[in-house]
């Protein structure tokens, strides 16, 4: 009757880190896709605003894809990177607690779990199994809420933050380059408005938040962008600049 709790806690913490994991990918991702196609659009629709060259078109396009991709990327690897380096300093500190003040480690253990609403006998015996099967990831889980198997990786984090911006910035890119000259603007809006009320709905379901208000605010921000860069577009082209 005593193991149930001990094994419960392990099985409940890798379930519950792999879950949030994938959520927070899967949250990046969604909100990567999301940044290319504001971002791209906006710059694509400006330069409409000044010229109805399809070259024109297409280079800005290009340029802003894939400065923005990479921008995501380097972004990305390095405030992963920091991430990761922060784990393993933690668990690097936990490794030499627990090497010095093994004791000292358990109690602290115990406690954690005590606190999670074990009795203190069943904390103790659940702690002193954990530590046996293997200390540091007892304390990394329960203490730290870290994986020691699944630090995070700033290449994956990278890769996935260009590779999301990409297929944003995808989008308004071929809907301005694509259609006739006549038709270019207003097909390009109106995909990127359906797009964004996607991305908007995809993360309020990711969040758990009502998807009308994220729908709202994103396809509103959408517009707001699109509607400037056009503006100042116009009028630099009315001016010949």
């Amino acid at each position: 009757m005593t193991e149930a709790p001990a094994h419960d806690e392990a099985h409940d913490e890798a379930h519950g880190g792999g879950l949030g994991s994938r959520l927070n990918w899967l949250r990046a991702a969604v909100l990567g896709a999301n940044d290319g196609v504001v971002s791209t659009a906006g710059l694509v629709v400006g330069v409409a605003g000044a010229t109805e060259s399809r070259a024109a078109l297409l280079t800005a396009g290009l340029a802003g894809l894939l400065a923005g991709s990479m921008s995501m990327a380097a972004g990305e690897y390095v405030s992963v990177s920091t991430q990761r380096d922060s784990e393993k300093a933690a668990l690097a500190v936990e490794r030499r607690e627990l090497k010095e003040q093994p004791e000292a480690e358990l109690d602290e253990l115990t406690g954690m779990l005590a606190a999670r609403g074990l009795s203190v006998d069943v904390a103790r015996e659940a702690a002193e199994q954990l530590t046996a099967r293997d200390a540091l990831r007892a304390h990394a889980r329960v203490e730290l809420g870290i994986d020691p198997d699944r630090l995070t990786n700033p290449w994956h984090a990278a890769a996935a933050s260009f590779l999301a911006f990409t297929a944003g910035a995808l989008l308004p890119l071929l809907a301005i380059v694509l259609p006739p000259t006549a038709d270019r603007v207003w097909i390009t809006v109106l995909s990127v408005l359906a797009a964004l009320a996607c991305t908007g709905w995809w993360s309020a379901r990711l969040g758990a938040a009502p998807p009308s208000r994220a729908v709202l605010r994103n396809v509103a921000g959408g517009a707001l962008a699109m509607g400037v860069t056009y503006a100042v577009g116009s009028l630099l082209g009315a001016a010949g600049i």
